[in-house]
């Protein structure tokens, strides 16, 4: 039984999901419909928690509007996630980022940058 299950659901994956983990910025665009006309909305933040696997794989998406902490999350094989885009990638060392949510201003969108590592490195050399 399990196995018909599976199968179903390999099925329904999507492939052209990019290698993204928590701690990195970016840029998740979602199919909005509206009465009978059909738009792309962006949605731009920090990746705070993954949770799932296979096709109930879900992530979180933290961003600052208004001066307000927005939070939403998104089933990664959704049909109606259009695309998602790495705009950086960022280094952490947990798995969950919750601590950002008591953070106020620009920390709580700071998370170490690997490209401003690499940079720090070959200057040091």
């Amino acid at each position: 039984m399990s196995s018909v299950i599976t199968k179903i659901e390999s099925e329904q994956l999507k492939s052209d999901r990019p290698d993204f983990r928590v701690g990195d910025s970016i840029k998740v665009h979602t199919r909005v419909i509206e009465g009978d006309k059909e738009r792309i909305q962006l949605f731009a933040g920090i990746v705070i928690a993954r949770k799932g696997s296979g096709l109930n794989q879900a992530f979180t998406v933290r961003k600052i509007s208004y001066g307000e902490g927005v939070e939403r999350v998104f089933p990664l094989h959704s049909p109606r996630v259009a695309k998602i885009e790495v705009v950086k990638h960022g280094k952490v060392r947990r798995n969950r980022l919750h601590y950002l949510r008591g953070r106020l201003g620009k920390e709580a969108m700071s998370v170490k940058d690997l490209s401003q590592q690499g940079e720090a490195a070959a200057a040091s050399a």
